[in-house]
């Protein structure tokens, strides 16, 4: 399909081009634009990110923002990544003419994190420095996989390469994609990665211009700018492209993923970190129940045993002293030697279950070490 001409027109906060949806914009990035800021868009190879780069470079065309002060970058998150994304992520960039820097986070990738931040959770409990064992994970309240493999990538390496530069970072962010996005702004000032004050001048801010858009004006935007969607979409049915298994996915998309053959290989491995751990991918589904017939009878008994011992877990964490579960600050005070007695108790099967040290397997022990986590604590505060 040709592309149509798309001239845009300024509405009452917003911008609009015939054919497409309104891109929402304001004042400060329209003037930031016509002043040669730098325009750099955040591309995942999804289609909200592809829609929001090409919709955006019309605009900037039409204002005569010169292209050669624009450029996309990625984040890839490695084993997680569906295997052809990269690929994709090359291939939009180049139709769209933007030159493309791909950046990692340099301690691994994403399931190397999910990993990492379970042996970190089985040290803590076991030196009793948390309360209950702390899952793989990331979730909807501890978004890592967004915060540190994403943002706290790409913002340090736009900052590394753009020094002194005002900067316009494009996301594909949508209002109605969830609950916690329904209220994002049009734009914003980011100093996570320029701070204010800081000694190159480096000003940065973030831009939603698809803030308004449904999924439906997304993927009618594909259509009209000939703009290619990802294997996940056209192959397998997803409605949304993220890693190949993500932990806000729907069922469907958990399903359509695992029909991919390429992704076996890294299904396999995160149920087995399922298994490992106790801790579900998602906290009400197990990804091991999406396609139990990529798993060897191995892994299924493994799974078994892992939710059998999830619910004993949590039975036991459950029945353990209220008053003492995690505050910030924690522990709030020294247990009392019954309690003492029930923490005991209750660590040493989950101890064993991941073979972990009993440092702690007396009463006397637990309230040394409470004493000597609330002397640390003070002395923290103090400091």
């Amino acid at each position: 399909m040709s592309v149509p001409s798309l001239v845009p027109t300024l509405r009452s906060g917003s911008l609009a081009m015939p054919a497409i949806p309104e891109l929402a914009i304001d004042s400060e990035i329209i003037g930031t634009i016509r002043a040669g800021a730098w325009i750099v868009f955040n591309l995942s190879g999804g289609k909200d990110s592809s829609a929001a780069m090409f919709a955006v470079n019309r605009y900037l065309d039409y204002l005569g923002h010169p292209r050669s002060r624009r450029m996309a970058i990625h984040a890839d998150l490695g084993r997680a990544e569906w295997a052809s994304t990269p690929a994709t992520v090359a291939h939009i960039a180049a139709i769209a003419g933007m030159s493309l820097t791909v950046v990692r986070r340099a301690a691994g990738d994403l399931v190397d994190r999910w990993i990492q931040r379970f042996e970190n959770g089985k040290r803590r409990y076991e030196a009793l420095e948390t309360y209950n064992l702390i899952g793989p994970w990331s979730s909807a309240s501890l978004r890592f996989c967004q915060s540190e493999m994403k943002a706290a990538v790409i913002g340090p390496a736009v900052a590394r390469l753009l020094p002194g530069e005002r900067i316009i970072s494009v996301l594909g962010l949508r209002r109605d994609e969830s609950h916690n996005r329904a209220a994002i702004p049009i734009a914003k000032t980011d100093q996570r990665y320029a701070k204010t004050g800081n000694r190159r001048g480096t000003i940065m801010s973030l831009w939603n211009p698809l803030a308004d858009w449904t999924a439906a004006d997304v993927f009618r935007a594909h259509e009209l700018l000939g703009i290619p969607l990802h294997e996940a979409y056209t192959d397998w049915g997803s409605t949304r492209l993220s890693c190949r298994y993500c932990i806000f996915a729907s069922l469907h998309d958990l399903r359509a993923s695992a029909a991919a053959p390429p992704n076996g290989d890294v299904y396999r491995e995160l149920v087995g970190i399922e298994a490992r751990s106790t801790f579900p991918f998602q906290p009400t589904r197990w990804l091991a129940d999406v396609a139990l017939d990529l798993l060897g009878s191995a892994l299924q008994a493994d799974v078994v045993r892992a939710k059998a011992d999830q619910a004993e877990r949590r039975r036991i964490e459950a029945a353990m002293p209220a008053g003492l579960r995690y505050v910030a600050g924690w522990p709030p005070r020294i247990p009392t030697r019954a309690e003492a007695e029930d923490i005991v108790a209750a660590r040493r099967p989950i101890l064993a279950r991941h073979r972990l040290e009993d440092r702690y397997s007396s009463v006397s022990a637990i309230l040394d070490r409470f004493a000597e986590l609330m002397a640390a604590g003070a002395r923290k505060r103090a400091a």
